[in-house]
């Protein structure tokens, strides 16, 4: 933390805020993510890469930028309370945030219901894409369905006929399984929802060793897919493909390490992506915070630079919320994975890739681009969403 500290000082530092528009008082943004418990590492590399993003661009906007950041603890009430601080006591512009589709679920409302713009670096339900959208909620990584998709679609090129699916019972678990079975049409062995947190897998490991399925899909995020994938191996269970989105990424190698090996899953990033502005991002954040960057920080990222280009856009004038609403929605930034776009709904369009847990040279892990899978591909519910 303290090595982290002084990095993002020092670039803070090299910024030459006297030059700075004169006009501006600044901008505050509030960070809310998980950044206690098993499911840590996730929240602290979105703040991470939020935070980057504010010091190598000096502000946000031209303007100086003041950032709140909150822990919601993974639970929706604390949430909920905690984002009613931040618009009502802090007065923040903006709220950035969070990882858990559940405090998605109890943020949303008190944030936009106070006029404020809320920016979804991780959490994308389907509900908020269709019917439920908002004109002042925007999303910077995907709808939660379509990384399943991927999976779902690999699948189905494999010819699977026989998948067992397992996710947490919660919303994005409900999402992930409705998105892999959205592009896969084989049939399901058994369909399990755990506990939200469940870290002792041995009876679904017993249950898959029983079936013996075509392949695995599973969705298990955290401290949660750093003791499945250990537990998977352990169980002698690696002769069955590994399926996963969000189970073996950025976040959980450090924990998994070899034991993750070779395993695919669906994203619509992975470090190595053949992207310029990437290349520099992942260099960069491997030299503050000692590790390597997951989608949960690219997109974190890339919430700092809408919001950058957006009060760019209007001047720096955060009094006119419809403008500075189309300036969201123009989205003027080069992003991280390249391509990107919002559609009508405030979801991005934008590609999604098969990836591999691999090790490099120096000893790290990350995931690597296979192929890519959709291209230019929007979420289904944006049909239901009635802004233009």
């Amino acid at each position: 933390m303290k090595r982290m500290s002084f990095v993002i000082a020092a670039l803070l530092a090299s910024t030459s805020i006297s030059a700075l528009p004169a006009l501006a008082e600044g901008v505050k943004v509030g960070l809310m993510f998980t950044l206690s418990g098993p499911a840590a590492a996730l929240g602290e590399q979105g703040r991470n890469g939020f935070q980057l993003a504010v010091a190598q661009m000096g502000g946000l906007g031209g303007m100086p930028a003041e950032v709140v950041v909150v822990d919601d603890e993974q639970k929706p009430d604390v949430a909920a309370n905690k984002a009613r601080e931040l618009v009502e006591r802090d007065n923040v512009d903006f709220v950035v945030g969070p990882i858990f589709s559940n405090i998605l679920m109890a943020i949303h409302k008190p944030v936009t219901d106070a006029g404020k713009f809320l920016i979804s670096p991780n959490a994308g339900t389907s509900n908020f894409a269709g019917a439920d959208c908002n004109p002042n909620f925007f999303v910077t990584s995907y709808q939660n369905d379509q990384s399943h998709q991927v999976m779902g679609a690999y699948a189905q090129s494999q010819g699977f006929q026989n998948v067992f699916l397992m996710a947490p019972n919660y919303q994005a678990g409900k999402d992930s399984l409705n998105g892999f079975k959205r592009s896969y049409t084989g049939g399901v062995v058994a369909e399990v929802f755990t506990p939200l947190g469940q870290l002792d897998f041995s009876a679904e490991l017993a249950q898959i060793a029983a079936y013996q399925p075509d392949a695995v899909f599973t969705f298990m995020p955290g401290g949660m897919g750093v003791n499945l994938v250990k537990q998977y191996r352990q169980a002698g269970l690696e002769n069955i493909p590994f399926l996963s989105a969000f189970t073996v990424d950025e976040s959980t190698l450090p924990g998994q390490k070899d034991a993750a090996l070779g395993f695919l899953a669906g994203a619509n990033w992975a470090p190595d992506i053949d992207v310029p502005e990437s290349k520099a991002f992942v260099a960069a954040y491997e030299a503050a915070y000692g590790a390597v960057p997951g989608s949960y920080a690219m997109q974190a990222y890339d919430a700092a630079q809408l919001i950058d280009s957006a009060l760019r856009k209007v001047g720096g004038d955060m009094s006119n919320a419809d403008a500075l609403r189309s300036a969201l929605e123009a989205a003027e930034f080069k992003s991280l994975r390249g391509k990107f776009a919002f559609g009508n709904n405030h979801y991005p369009i934008q590609n999604f890739y098969l990836t591999q847990a691999i090790k490099r040279d120096d000893g790290k892990y990350q995931t690597s681009i296979v192929q890519t899978i959709f291209e230019d591909y929007q979420d289904t519910y944006a049909a239901d969403c009635k802004m233009k």
